[in-house]
Formats: structure tokens, sequence, C-alpha cells
């Protein structure tokens, strides 16, 4: 996974730091858990929705770790490992997740669309009400990878305080013990439960292409894994509580973060005030929506050696509106076709394929290299010896 840096100086602003991307795992990617996969996990696991979604985490973590020890065996990026083992061939690894991307892109898109459709709008919403995204994203498709970065430093705050309070809204609402006791249902439900929720759960690909242009430093990988165990944990807790809230009706709530905290006694009196940090973190799930479309657009690059993203940006985002604007109504056949026909895809593309970064070659440059940078040296103090004598 690899972006295009023309100089140094250049390669020196468009940085991402191991922070950002801790942030990024522990504040961009539990939004996206928050709609509808707590609806699906009830409907499948009922109260045994943890142990799925615990599985997920723990497959995701062992994926992200090896991508960690890769990334900490070579003084090289990984993008720059990939590039020198597999040279022109190396595109064909782009084009691959380039379309990966695009296609995990579909489910989180057409939430993303049923949701401000449903929560932000009193009436029918206009045809074109959904555009506006697709001009934020683009935008953000333009801009190089430091931008995920500042989005994820924003997103600390974004995602903590409405996140923190929604939790507090709705714990006193919540009654945990319909999730006891444990291990309450049949083994093969809970593995559907996992098949099914698959989609939802694939992170550590989300991370890859951060990691592959992260230039390892000592402690990084904890940062890191430290980051993706408080988002683990911030959709655990969500989810237990989200049980707690709705119950045996929990599969039928949809767009869970909207509706978790609306019992809250208060409301009654100060009026709709969850609203508000449902607002800020709608705007994670946008920062989280745009992120495949971000990858996509510079592994297109890349591919194509364009000089631009801003056409590829343009291009990308027109196809995807149109396709939202006319396929939203067969969601649900997308849905089943992806999550009930499709899980390897995940499980081959986002979870297998990283995992061959551990036999990539530690060193990018040729055996001969230091040999033929210090010859001239070598040269130059053989001349002034002979002057010398």
């Amino acid at each position: 996974m690899s972006y295009t840096v023309s100089s140094v100086t250049k390669s020196e602003n468009n940085k991402i730091y191991a922070r950002q991307i801790a942030f990024v795992a522990a504040f961009i990617l539990p939004t996206a858990k928050f709609l509808e996969a707590p609806s699906l996990l009830a409907k499948y696991a009922a109260g045994d929705l943890l142990l799925p979604t615990l599985l997920h985490f723990l497959l995701q973590a062992g994926i992200l770790t090896a991508l960690l020890i890769a990334a900490s065996l070579s003084r090289s990026t990984i993008s720059e490992r990939i590039s020198y083992a597999f040279g022109g061939f190396a595109r064909i690894f782009y084009v691959l997740y380039a379309i990966y991307f695009l296609f995990s892109a579909i489910l989180p898109l057409l939430d993303l669309e049923k949701f401000v459709y449903a929560a932000f709008f009193d009436t029918a919403p206009t045809t074109f009400g959904f555009a506006l995204f697709f001009i934020v994203s683009a935008f953000l498709c333009c801009k190089d990878k430091n931008a995920i970065g500042r989005s994820a430093d924003l997103c600390l705050f974004l995602f903590l305080i409405p996140f923190l309070a929604l939790m507090v809204m709705s714990v006193s609402e919540s009654d945990l013990t319909g999730l006891f006791p444990l291990f309450g249902e049949k083994f093969g439900d809970t593995m559907s439960a996992f098949t099914r929720t698959s989609p939802h759960f694939s992170d550590a690909v989300l991370l890859f292409p951060l990691i592959a242009n992260l230039r390892y430093k000592k402690g990084d990988g904890a940062k890191i894994l430290t980051g993706y165990g408080f988002g683990a944990l911030f959709t655990l807790a969500f989810l237990a509580i989200f049980f707690g809230v709705y119950s045996s009706i929990a599969p039928r709530e949809h767009y869970a973060f909207s509706k978790i905290a609306q019992y809250f006694p208060a409301l009654s009196v100060v009026g709709r005030i969850d609203l508000i940090f449902i607002y800020l973190l709608t705007v994670v799930l946008i920062f989280y929506t745009c992120l495949p479309l971000q990858y996509t657009t510079h592994l297109l690059q890349k591919t194509f050696g364009i000089e631009s993203k801003m056409i590829i940006a343009a291009v990308l985002n027109f196809g995807l509106y149109l396709f939202v604007l006319f396929c939203n109504k067969y969601y649900n056949s997308f849905y089943r076709v992806i999550s009930g026909k499709l899980p390897f895809v995940f499980w081959l593309i986002a979870d297998m394929l990283p995992l061959f970064c551990l036999l990539l070659p530690k060193n990018t440059q040729p055996p001969n290299a230091k040999t033929a940078v210090s010859s001239p040296r070598k040269k130059e103090l053989q001349h002034v010896s002979k002057s010398r004598s």
C-alpha cells in the first residue's frame, strides 16, 4: 500500500504518526459499529451478542499485531518493501486493494444514507439531500494521508465526549441481566452472528494503508494496539448497554446510537439534548465512511500514475452518488449477498492477505548498494594518500 511522494519535503509533510493511527482505531473505527451491527448481533446471537463481537476483536487484534511486527522488522516502510519486492507487479496489489476498499464502502454508504434520512429529516427528504456527503468525501479524497491523521486527532473530542454522554444517559435505563447466562444461546447462532457481521468488523485492513506508510519506531506498536483495545472496549460497553435497554426488541432497533439514550428521564423536561451528541458522532461516522474512499483514490493514483487526485475523486464520488441514489432501495439484497454469500472476501483480502507482509524482505537496498555509495569516497581518500606520498 503506497502513496506517491515526489520529494523529501513532501514526505515529511505527509507523515502519519503512531498516535494518529491509535486514534483512528480508538475513536473512528468503533462508530460504524453503532449503527446496524447491534441490531444484527442481537438478531442472530440474542443475549450472547458480546461473544461474536469479542471473537471479531481477537481475530482483528491478531492480524493487527502481525502487521505491526512486519512494520517493526525493517527501517523501511511496508509500502517501500512491497514496491521493492514486486517492482512493477506491485500495481496488481494496489488495484486489488482499491477494488476491495471500494467494495467494502457499499454497506457503510447505504447505512449512512438510510440513517441520515431517518434521524435528521422530520419530513420526506429531497432526492438530492445526501449529495452533500459526496462533496465532503471528494474534498477529503483529494487530501494526502496526513489529513486522516488530523481527522483522527479531531475525533478524540468529537467521539469521546458524546459517547460518554450517551452512555451516562443510557445506563440508568439498562438492565444487564439479559446478557446472562453467558453461552446461553446455541453455538451455531453465535457463529452465524460472527459470519453475518464480518463486513462490520474488518478493522485491521482499514489501518493497513496507514501502518504500511508508518516508519516504525520503538513503542509504536504498543500505542496502536492500546488504541485498538480502547475501541474494542467502547464497542463492547455500547453493545451491553444497548441490549440492556432494548432486550428482546433489540433486533428491531436500527441505528442504535441515535436511540440508545431516548428513554433518559430528563429528556422529557429539557428536550432531546441527546441529538447534540448524535450529531457529533455523525461527523465521526462521516470520517469513517470516507476512509475507504480516500484509500481507493490514493491507490488508483499510484496505480495509474495520475498527477492529480481531483479527477479520480470527482469521478469516484459522482459514480457512488449515482449508485446510492438508484440502488438504496435494494439495500436488503446487497446486505444478504455481502454478509451471507461473500464473507470469504473479507476473510481472504482483509484478514489473510495482509499476513504475507511478514514475508517481505527487510532490506530495500541492493546488496552492493553500500559499496557503491562508499566507493567514490574511497577513491577520494586514495587520491589524497597518493598526493601526500
